[in-house]
């Protein structure tokens, strides 16, 4: 099956490596000529709201998918008139912008923070007086990665804030300090079927995931994420995977933001688990069968940002699976990631410690949590 995506980074290459051996071939569409995915397949470069690239996309695809959720929608829209677009653009559109996002998971019923939409000043110093100290600052819209928001500890950061993000919508949110981060990660074909992999523990520096490790909570837990994330599949009538980030605290989840798409904290689904959440997207949105996914072991994942450590003999060791997205390096750049797998916890641990003396952030970050 030949299926289009909207982006051409790293997602979509290892969305291309799912699909091969299933015998589907991908086109990508995106402006930089220098897109990780274009080895894996032929690359359409252009501005992603150019309308003949859009129809030519289309023409020559049958079905079309996202790999990440700052796509425009009026681009999907059209692709939508002219072949399968999966997920929905429905769940595209809300996922864009924070408020309508953290009004939707309201209406659900699904825990979140105290929040509340700031477009002026007055705004912002009614959210405060209303939500208190402390509390973050974002962006409705274009926030990833810890991009577009800043936190409030007091009357000083507030003002700083302002001067920063006052020319945009923004909403107030109270702070959460939370016991752990963590995501669930669901798909769900076009007949309904739903599947989730184990919900993971998740560890961010300056707010861009570093670690992630699954199996790692009782399953109580993964009982509660895997109902709220369904809550979500059912309200948007779903078709391909989908990930709600969480906080933990005190022995409840709280949700934090919906990634309509493939998320970095399945990455260790690749060499973890039965199916990747990448097989499943692609057997989802090309109308197969979505496969339940039976983890492997234990698994933990470094992202690798701004630089790859040498790994030397650590690539021949059982258990290490290094992928290199071929990017050029630069300061918080994602340029690759490493999993770990082991039998069990103990055999993880063991693992990680081969990599003691490598100095990364995303080591001494797994160290300080698991040790």
């Amino acid at each position: 099956m030949k299926i289009a995506v909207l982006g051409g980074g790293q997602l979509a290459m290892m969305l291309a490596g799912a699909g091969k051996p299933l015998g589907d071939s991908f086109t990508f569409l995106d402006p930089n000529p220098e897109s990780c995915a274009a080895s894996s397949g032929e690359l359409l470069v252009a501005e992603y709201t150019d309308l003949a690239v859009l129809h030519s996309l289309a023409e020559n695809s049958v079905v079309a998918t996202f790999e990440f959720e700052n796509v425009a929608v009026d681009a999907v829209i059209n692709l939508q008139q002219q072949l399968p677009v999966h997920p929905p653009v429905k769940a595209l559109s809300v996922c864009q912008d924070r408020l309508p996002e953290k009004l939707l998971l309201q209406q659900l019923g699904i825990p979140l923070a105290e929040f509340m939409e700031v477009n002026t000043r007055a705004d912002l110093l009614e959210a405060v007086a209303n939500i208190g100290y402390p509390a973050v600052l974002k962006t409705r819209r274009l926030g990833y990665d810890g991009k577009g928001q800043a936190a409030l500890r007091g009357a000083e950061d507030m003002e700083r804030a302002w001067h920063k993000l006052g020319d945009y919508e923004l909403v107030l949110e109270a702070f959460v300090p939370f016991d752990a981060e963590c995501s669930i990660i669901a798909a769900r074909d076009q007949n309904g079927c739903v599947v989730c992999w184990p919900l993971s523990r998740n560890i961010h520096l300056q707010g861009v995931l570093a670690v992630s490790m699954a199996p790692w909570f009782a399953d109580e837990l993964q009982q509660q994420a895997e109902d709220l994330v369904n809550r979500l599949l059912e309200h948007f009538d779903y078709v391909g995977v989908i990930t709600l980030e969480l906080f933990l605290k005190d022995g409840q989840l709280l949700a934090n933001e919906i990634a309509p798409r493939v998320h970095n904290s399945g990455h260790l689904s690749i060499e973890g688990s039965s199916c990747s959440q990448f097989e499943n997207h692609i057997r989802a949105i090309s109308g197969r069968e979505v496969k339940t996914p039976v983890a492997k072991g234990f698994s933990l994942m470094l992202n690798w940002l701004g630089s790859i450590p040498e790994h030397g003999e650590l690539v021949n060791v059982d258990g290490v699976y290094l992928h290199n997205y071929g990017k050029q390096p630069r300061a918080g750049r994602k340029l690759g990631h490493t999993t770990l797998c082991a039998a069990d916890r103990e055999g993880l641990l063991q693992l990680l410690d081969l990599f003691r003396n490598l100095e990364h952030p995303s080591i001494s970050a797994a160290m300080a949590s698991l040790n």
